[in-house]
């Protein structure tokens, strides 16, 4: 049973960051060969001379609850439990305040590293007793400010915690800390053999506690899944601290009941994850790539319905843009379009263990698509080098989107047909006031692109996604993190991630 005082926390005590797109050194080589460009390791999505990010307490009407502030005694009782792993340095603290879409500042004085759970453990006990307010952090890579203080909250960080426990070679099973980063991991375990069952563009930063704390789902969930079935076990440690121990590496487990289900995108509101077991696939021995263009969005989801009719089980991404995507992708990263110019495009991977049979699996459906007007054009690649140039083209999106403007994003879960009315809606309803207005990603991303900030615009995001009934059944920001309610009244904010209400 999980602690009384526990139940008494805020909702926005605990939490960690997901673990979106992004990108390592240019022209480096991430997961099966796939792209990762600037973004993967990334600090701030800003260009250079950007103004400050206002603090988050004067750009909304948010109110600090009556929590302690941290004393010399507190820093001295941190140093005795971390030597060396108290930071007070204001300039080392303005990255981890900020987060990565620059729209919420905290104005935390102290940011923790501790190495171990029990570290986690005496921090947070400290803490309990002293009734500090915490903000878990990971990779800081979210969307909605789920990963950064909203006040003077204590920042602790999991970049310490990053070690590998153990791996078993015959059943796929990895056991590490919450905060290694998941591209690591996918180097790990690839040289082994196997995959990690999820990939997000952010995987040179994004760490694998965070993911799990978000749920995140990523570019291969269409083959693998949700972490609700890959994880096997955590290790977590709660409010009061107290370690609570689920890290089995058992596949199959019917003692009792199933806690770490709980803690799976809870956003860290539950407890802090300070350690994962989770089962990654064999690494597929033949890897295909499609790069389509579409005549509409109607046929990019008949594409998507013949794709998983006739490629099956070899299925392991299908991804979307639209047009001013691919023009975002060209004018800022000077990335070039291998197929002629239409109004949406489709990248499709394959994975499997016989390259004869994929490619030839693959071919028939490209031919199919083609000749019943699905398809105006496209291009395939099974050369690691043209691969990682089509992975480009969808990866890098969220790099161009900053380049051009102030992005509001939203990572919409909701039923497909229903997905790009959204965005011709917004364009729509907000006319001359956005630069911008596109969707993307695996059937789900929509993102409004302005020259500045402005909370007008959040209201009639709102209204938009009224008027088409989004909220009685979408999910916002599918791969977020819990962010600031800017207007508590409002039972439909659209800053909660995983909820249509407050």
């Amino acid at each position: 049973m999980l602690p009384r005082q526990l139940l008494a926390r805020p909702a926005w005590l605990f939490r960690c960051p997901p673990g979106p797109r992004g990108a390592c050194a240019p022209g480096a080589a991430g997961s099966w060969g796939r792209p990762v460009g600037p973004l993967a390791r990334r600090g701030c999505c800003s260009a250079p001379g950007t103004p400050e990010v206002p603090l988050t307490r004067e750009r909304y009407p948010v109110r600090r609850l009556p929590f302690s502030t941290v004393s010399e005694q507190d820093l001295a009782a941190f140093e005795r439990i971390v030597p060396g792993g108290v930071v007070t340095d204001p300039e080392a603290l303005q990255a981890p305040n900020v987060d990565w879409i620059r729209t919420l500042r905290g104005s935390s004085k102290v940011l923790l590293r501790p190495r171990t759970s029990e570290e986690v453990s005496h921090i947070l006990r400290h803490c309990h007793e002293r009734n500090l307010a915490v903000n878990p952090q990971g990779g800081n890579t979210g969307m909605v400010g789920g990963s950064v203080p909203v006040f003077d909250e204590i920042i602790l960080s999991t970049a310490r915690m990053n070690k590998v426990l153990s791996f078993h070679s015959v059943s796929g099973i990895l056991v590490c800390q919450a905060g290694c980063v998941l591209e690591e991991l996918s180097h790990y375990v690839e040289e082994r053999d196997f995959i990690m069952p999820l990939d997000l563009g952010a995987k040179g930063s994004c760490h694998i506690g965070g993911n799990v704390a978000t749920n995140a789902g990523g570019l291969r969930f269409l083959r693998y899944g949700s972490l609700h079935g890959t994880v096997l076990g955590l290790e977590v440690v709660l409010a009061d601290g107290t370690i609570l121990d689920c890290l089995t590496s058992l596949r199959k487990d019917n003692t009792g009941y199933d806690l770490k289900q709980l803690f799976i995108g809870s956003e860290g509101t539950l407890g802090v994850i300070t350690a994962v077991s989770i089962l990654c696939p064999p690494k597929p021995r033949a890897v295909n790539v499609a790069f389509l263009g579409c005549p509409g969005f109607a046929e990019v989801l008949q594409t998507f319905s013949t794709c998983k009719g006739m490629l099956g089980e070899i299925l392991s991404a299908f991804e979307f843009m639209d047009a001013v995507c691919m023009q975002l992708v060209g004018r800022y990263l000077h990335l070039a379009s291998p197929v002629q110019e239409s109004p949406f495009y489709v990248l499709i991977e394959t994975s499997g263990s016989n390259a004869g049979h994929d490619a030839e699996k693959l071919g028939s459906f490209l031919e199919h698509a083609l000749g019943s007007g699905l398809v105006t054009d496209g291009t395939m690649a099974t050369d690691q080098t043209k691969v990682k140039m089509l992975w480009a083209l969808r990866e890098r999106i969220a790099e161009a989107l900053s380049r051009d403007g102030y992005v509001y994003k939203y990572d919409l879960s909701l039923p497909v047909e229903r997905l790009y009315d959204i965005v011709t809606d917004v364009r729509a309803r907000l006319g001359p006031h956005a630069k911008h207005v596109v969707g993307y990603g695996h059937l789900g991303n929509l993102a409004l692109i302005r020259s500045d900030f402005g909370n007008w615009i959040r209201g009639q995001l709102v209204i938009s996604f009224r008027n088409r009934g989004v909220l009685e059944n979408t999910v916002l920001s599918a791969v977020g993190g819990i962010s600031v309610c800017t207007d508590p009244s409002d039972k439909t904010c659209t800053s909660c991630a995983h909820s249509a209400s407050c």
